[in-house]
């Protein structure tokens, strides 16, 4: 029995202790006292050996007077007083409060380094991105993989599912069936591997994809010059002018990747004379198909008030039509990525 609970009987009053506690008794009475009065406390982040020896002080442990109750709380309260400023505990926490203010190189190396081999992996690898831990799975065993899923939450794990072909999914599901005997240190080391090939990989200068980025630039460019760089991309790299125009989007591609539905939407949303010009100039340029689709999508008053207008406009100019062509298809990208309307892939049924 610990020395904390042998006591000798006084006279009068309550009992008291024989000898004054120890710094691991004092925590013991702490963590019970906050216990008792119904704090939430989390002792998961202190290492494994202090739990255990805090868990065997306090089942050693009975009772304790009210005064060396009163005497501890008075200790552990001066002692908070006295702390000025805390730090993050290890290298992963210290990061998240720098995140944003070191460079990505700076931060890489530092999660390389050996003080990150004390910190959980699977708190950063349970914030990364679908795409790149897909990219970990296939590159990994079914049973890496099947660890992977097991150790993040459900939902982001049917998400994970759902994109791997459905006999890697069947796999993986199976391999899950042979994870009960897998140690915690194993589980571990897993995450530290997963942790090593990413940072493994050097931080990009541009987030967009190379096709992201000339697909924006030729968004914004007057048609002639689009046509004639992308016929000379065709020649040049196929694959690659393929992925660009995939990223564009232009007027012109207006009937074939937003929905009918949401064409009122766009007319509210843009000025009605910018938009009678981009009708007016795309109806004698190569791009009726995208003013009729337009028309036709609008209610039939106003679209017979746009006609009217249209045919009011005279000729305009190239350059004042291109622009506000362009200022349309600029407004539709813009609702597609606040989530207002959709914009289709060049693969998706228009109907």
């Amino acid at each position: 029995m610990s020395q904390l609970t042998r006591y000798t009987p006084p006279e009068h009053g309550t009992a008291s202790p024989r000898h004054a506690p120890t710094r691991r008794q004092k925590a013991a009475i702490m963590v019970r006292y906050l216990l008792n009065e119904g704090a939430e406390l989390s002792l998961a982040d202190l290492p494994d050996d202090l739990q255990a020896e805090l868990t065997r002080q306090i089942g050693d442990m009975r009772h304790v007077d009210r005064n060396t109750l009163a005497q501890v709380v008075g200790e552990f309260a001066q002692e908070l007083e006295a702390v000025g400023l805390s730090f993050p505990r290890g290298i992963a926490a210290a990061l998240n409060d720098l995140d944003g203010r070191i460079s990505p190189e700076a931060a890489a190396r530092l999660r390389r380094s050996d003080g990150m081999q004390h910190d959980d992996p699977w708190t950063r690898i349970k914030e990364i991105d679908g795409e790149t831990l897909l990219s970990l799975i296939n590159a990994e065993s079914t049973e890496v993989g099947a660890v992977i899923l097991s150790k993040l939450d459900v939902n982001r794990a049917a998400g994970l599912l759902a994109m791997m072909p459905g006999a890697q999914a069947r796999r993986i599901t199976c391999a899950m069936s042979r994870t009960s005997a897998v140690t915690p240190d194993a589980v571990r080391r897993i995450g530290q591997s997963l942790i090593a090939q990413i940072d493994d990989v050097p931080p990009r200068a541009f987030e967009s994809t190379p096709a992201d980025r000339v697909g924006a630039i030729l968004n914004m460019s007057p048609s002639a010059t689009r046509d004639e760089l992308l016929a000379a991309l065709e020649d040049d790299d196929a694959d690659f002018a393929k992925s660009v125009r995939a990223a564009i989007f232009t007027f012109a591609n207006i009937p074939a990747r937003i929905r009918a539905r949401d064409v009122p939407q766009l007319a509210r949303t843009v000025d009605q004379g910018r938009l009678v010009t981009a009708l007016s100039f795309a109806s004698v340029s190569g791009a009726e198909a995208a003013a009729e689709f337009i028309l036709g999508a609008l209610p039939s008053r106003m679209a017979d008030t746009l006609r009217e207008e249209m045919a009011e406009s005279g000729t305009i100019r190239a350059q004042t039509g291109e622009e506000a062509m362009n200022a349309i298809a600029a407004v539709i990208r813009d609702l597609a990525s606040r989530g207002e309307i959709e914009l289709l892939s060049i693969r998706d049924d228009t109907t």
